[in-house]
């Protein structure tokens, strides 16, 4: 089982000047709150004891891959990518700002976290989105990803790392 190896010390700059690059334990307090005010906007409410694994990224993420995308010095994005099972990884907390959506900011990162999966050997690439959020489905269809269920207000995707992006 190939672990998910994490990006460090390098970034990309985009010709958008976006810059995506790895967590950083200073990224803490930005990271979080736009994943957050994602999901109270989404939601119209937010619990944050549904959401521990915000209290630490550094930690709860340490054997993953966590990217964040930035604009000078404004946090844009964010996405995550975590092994699953043997030869599988799964990505998370796919969020991007409110204000910057729809340019481009959530296939660059999705771009990165699937060449950091197949860097580190996975074949597969599965993730899960809310099964209203049609935005959200359409966006992972365009880039290659398979619908492969339905379950609990969830749809389920896989991408065969063949494929896609």
């Amino acid at each position: 089982m190939p672990p998910v190896l994490p990006w460090r010390g390098w970034c990309r700059m985009t010709d958008t000047g976006i810059v995506v690059r790895p967590f950083r334990p200073t990224d803490q307090t930005a990271a979080q709150e736009l994943i957050l005010s994602g999901l109270a906007e989404r939601w119209g409410h937010l619990d944050p004891a549904k959401n521990p694994d915000l209290d630490d990224i550094a930690t709860a993420y340490a054997a993953g891959t966590f990217l964040l995308a930035w604009d000078g010095d404004e946090i844009v994005g964010t996405g995550a990518l975590i092994h699953e099972a043997e030869g599988m990884a799964r990505i998370v907390r796919m969020s991007v700002a409110a204000a910057r959506r729809r340019q481009g900011i959530g296939s660059l990162i999705l771009r990165h976290l699937l060449a950091a999966a197949r860097a580190a050997g996975y074949r597969q690439v599965t993730l899960e989105t809310t099964s209203t959020w049609h935005d959200a489905i359409a966006f992972y269809e365009r880039h290659g990803f398979r619908q492969i269920g339905a379950w609990d207000g969830d749809t389920h995707f896989v991408l065969d790392l063949g494929e896609g992006v």
